[in-house]
């Protein structure tokens, strides 16, 4: 309707000048309305097109549900999240993408009986609503849901690739409510559900119950209380020494992030993170971690404290931003510190998942800026050489798994070895994260790490702490070789 407005226009002023006007301006609108209602109103008889409108779910479950309970049956909604599309687009393009979106929705179409109705309603996610069943309780929900993950599951085989994806399922049936639900009651619990299956990890299925409503409501309070503390500076970084295997001497910081609450005291960021990313404010802790932690790195500056650098932990939303590396530059250029003390860490899943784009370009961007490449979490992903060379990684941060029980068992010992003897090959310095023992340490040390960073060392610590902390090292160091000169 909206596609002929200009010529309704034009047609109304020849014919029958401004009150004609004003009566199609009036009367548009409702028109209009009427047709996204009729939209809306799908037909749960005739073919549904593959994209349906999210808007249009409840009306379509509202049909079902009076159905059922005309004749004394239950139905259920399904909602389907496909976890690992977008690095399909970014790797492949986004017509293999699109592929693979109809290829699921076939193999979901394919499982379900006749009277079921499967869409896809969004990049991502597909929605199935059953058909009136006599026999829908949680059991069956449930042996419905893994079948159909394992379905969606198996490998998809293009002329791009073999993709692998894991799919995250919630549902709800309407026996799970004490009274008739509506349509939009049936999908928002489904919705509830698959929230909940999402915060579990990959390939995760939840069905939704009464206590999910309640740890909604909480976790919509955190997320206006997590924003909310983020405008007041209440979230900001804690520093954790890394320190040098030879010398003993501090050679950097990882900034990490902390929310000082006034009630509940610190907040570790595995509990406002999530909310963080769901409001669409990552970026904006980006600013804050790296005004706060150039502002330390002045300070300690101004102490006489040697930090030399600050490691600041940046996310795969926040290196798509395409104006990352001058923002970056701009906030170097204000603190007049150079790029060469600034580390930027990449968690290298977002290195093996973005070998081209804004992303890459971003990386690399850094690294020709002179900011330290700090590849986070290594060993835990996929990156390849050719990779590592491409974005100029200059440290690889040996995840912690490698590290644990490395003084103790003998395989992990030769796989820490075999990750140390490849980054010495390729002239990269290697950070051992979560150090918690001083045979740990000691061993790292033998095997050729460059530096260590864990509570066996040091905890993360607040600015101040971290300048008295860094200072009584530098003693211990100093009373440490006067004791070694001495006993030559």
């Amino acid at each position: 309707m909206l596609a002929f407005l200009p010529a309704l226009s034009l047609a109304g002023f020849w014919l029958g000048g401004e009150m004609m006007l004003i009566a199609i301006a009036l009367g548009l609108p409702a028109l209009y309305g009427i047709s996204s209602g009729a939209r809306n109103r799908l037909d749960p008889d005739a073919p549904l097109p593959d994209l349906v409108d999210s808007a249009a779910a409840p009306g379509l479950a509202q049909q079902l549900i009076d159905r059922a309970v005309a004749v004394n049956l239950s139905t259920a909604c399904l909602l389907v999240e496909a976890e690992g599309l977008d690095s399909v687009a970014r790797q492949s393009g986004d017509a293999a993408a699109q592929a693979l979106r109809s290829a699921l929705l076939k193999r979901l179409r394919g499982l379900m009986k006749r009277g079921d109705k499967v869409m896809r309603t969004g990049d991502s996610r597909f929605m199935i609503l059953l058909a009136p069943s006599p026999r829908l309780d949680l059991e069956a929900l449930l042996t419905l849901a893994d079948r159909v993950q394992r379905t969606l599951e198996e490998p998809v085989s293009f002329e791009t690739g073999t993709h692998y994806l894991s799919v995250s399922i919630g549902f709800c049936g309407s026996l799970r409510f004490q009274d008739k639900p509506s349509g939009a009651q049936l999908v928002e619990a489904a919705q509830t559900a698959l929230t909940e299956a999402l915060t579990q990890g990959p390939s995760a299925i939840r069905a939704w119950s009464d206590s999910m409503r309640a740890q909604r409501r909480a976790r919509k309070s955190l997320l206006d209380e997590v924003e909310r503390a983020l405008t007041k500076g209440q979230i900001q970084p804690w520093f954790q020494p890394q320190i040098c295997t030879s010398t003993g001497r501090i050679t950097g910081v990882e900034a990490l992030a902390r929310w000082i609450h006034p009630e509940r005291g610190i907040v570790p960021p595995m509990e406002f993170l999530g909310a963080l990313e769901q409001a669409r404010q990552l970026d904006r802790l980006s600013e804050v971690m790296l005004q706060h932690s150039l502002t330390a790195m002045r300070g300690w500056d101004a102490a006489g404290i040697d930090i030399p650098r600050v490691s600041v932990n940046f996310s795969d939303i926040e290196l798509r931003s395409p104006h990352l590396v001058e923002r970056i530059k701009w906030e170097l250029d204000r603190f007049a510190m150079p790029a060469s003390r600034l580390g930027v860490e990449v968690l290298e899943t977002v290195i093996a998942d973005s070998p081209e784009g804004v992303t890459a370009r971003n990386i690399v961007g850094l690294s020709q800026l002179g900011c330290q490449i700090d590849l986070d979490d290594f060993g835990t992903g996929h990156a390849s050489i050719a990779a590592l060379r491409r974005f100029t990684v200059h440290r690889l941060k040996i995840d912690r798994s490698f590290v644990t029980r490395v003084d103790r068992d003998e395989d992990q010992r030769r796989m820490l070895a075999a990750v140390l003897g490849l980054a010495d090959r390729l002239g990269l310095e290697t950070v051992a994260e979560g150090v918690e023992s001083v045979a740990e340490h000691a061993l790292l040390s033998q095997l050729g790490c460059d530096h260590v960073q864990g509570f066996g060392i040091a905890r993360p610590m607040p600015a101040d702490q971290l300048a008295a902390w860094a200072g009584q090292h530098a003693e211990r160091i100093a009373g440490a070789q006067k004791l070694g000169r001495g006993a030559g």
